[in-house]
């Protein structure tokens, strides 16, 4: 017997290719995002996941920071079968990596802004989609500014309970108020952007389209992915996936609870219909580890990424 034949498969995060499935046991193994091999080097990726473990911009509980170690621990669910509900396997048809985490500077709020769209540049500029594991929503406007640096001004589709466009005053770091500054500095397409799932009031809704959360329910799946398809229509988007869309049922593991919110099912199933739209590049942020129960609101944040690698391979298919 081989030596290979001897030793089970394990830690594919380190010795595997960036190509197919991993067969590490669930509960074992090396915890990248499902199983995807550790690179820096993005050379010929198709797509690179990376974590950005920032909360410092929450305006009531923290904890996000540690989203990316939950969510990639929860991905680990995903072994090397086909997925769900694709019935592929998509690094047959994905080149992809988990980067590791952004490097960000302690005690520097600005240049934590900084750091994050710099990175993200660089990983861009080799051509792969990125998949953002956060972090408080802040961390999605350096992502704008390096996206639309690379593909210019984008729809935005943002699942949350919160507008997101307080007014903290130009240049503020904040969760609250991101989609206010890309607004400002012309990052957003507003009039084919929308909202979803929308549960509290803000000031202002910066000429973007909201499907509130009970406007969602009365709707259906059907119905919201209609709308949502309307306003974007054939151009590239942006999608941003606030943990607090989910209701604190599903997903309690969050800074900013909002009672009345889309079950898992229904967001998946919202996801999966929009899974041919041109989006550009994606983020799940606001889970927070010390407030969640068995795992449940990083089960759901790393399903939502694995139906969106799902959409990208089926794409990659033809």
């Amino acid at each position: 017997m081989t030596e290979a034949r001897d030793k089970p498969p394990i830690d594919h995060a380190f010795t595997g290719d960036r190509r197919g499935g991993a067969a590490d046991p669930t509960y074992a193994g090396a915890l990248s995002f499902m199983r995807r091999r550790y690179a820096k080097d993005v050379s010929g990726c198709d797509l690179v996941i990376w974590g950005v473990p920032f909360d410092l911009a929450v305006t009531n509980r923290p904890g996000a920071r540690f989203g990316p170690q939950a969510i990639r621990r929860a991905s680990a669910i995903f072994d090397g079968d086909p997925q769900y509900p694709s019935g592929i396997d998509p690094f047959s048809h994905l080149s992809a990596v988990d980067y590791g985490d952004c490097a960000l500077p302690r005690g520097d709020l600005q240049g934590c802004a900084k750091a994050i769209e710099m990175e993200a540049d660089r990983i861009l500029a080799s051509g792969a989609h990125l998949i953002t594991l956060g972090g408080d929503h802040f961390v999605t406007l350096p992502l704008l500014r390096a996206h639309v640096a690379r593909h210019g001004k984008l729809a935005l589709i943002q699942f949350d309970a919160h507008q997101d466009s307080w007014d903290d005053g130009a240049g503020a770091i904040g969760h609250g108020s991101f989609v206010l500054e890309a607004v400002r500095e012309g990052l957003i397409d507003a009039e084919r952007s929308i909202q979803i799932g929308i549960r509290t009031v803000a000031p202002r809704d910066c000429g973007i389209a909201i499907i509130d959360a009970y406007q969602a329910h009365e709707l259906g799946v059907a119905g919201v992915a209609q709308r949502i398809r309307e306003r974007v229509g054939e151009g590239a988007a942006y999608l941003t996936f606030d943990i607090d869309a989910l209701d604190p049922s599903v997903a309690p593991g969050t800074g900013t609870p909002v009672s009345g919110g889309f079950s898992a099912h229904q967001a998946l199933r919202i996801l999966w219909a929009l899974r041919d739209l041109d989006i550009r590049g994606m983020d799940v942020v606001e889970v927070s580890p010390p407030y969640d129960h068995a795992d449940i609101t990083a089960i759901v944040a790393s399903t939502i990424v694995q139906h969106h690698i799902q959409a990208l391979a089926l794409k990659k298919a033809g």
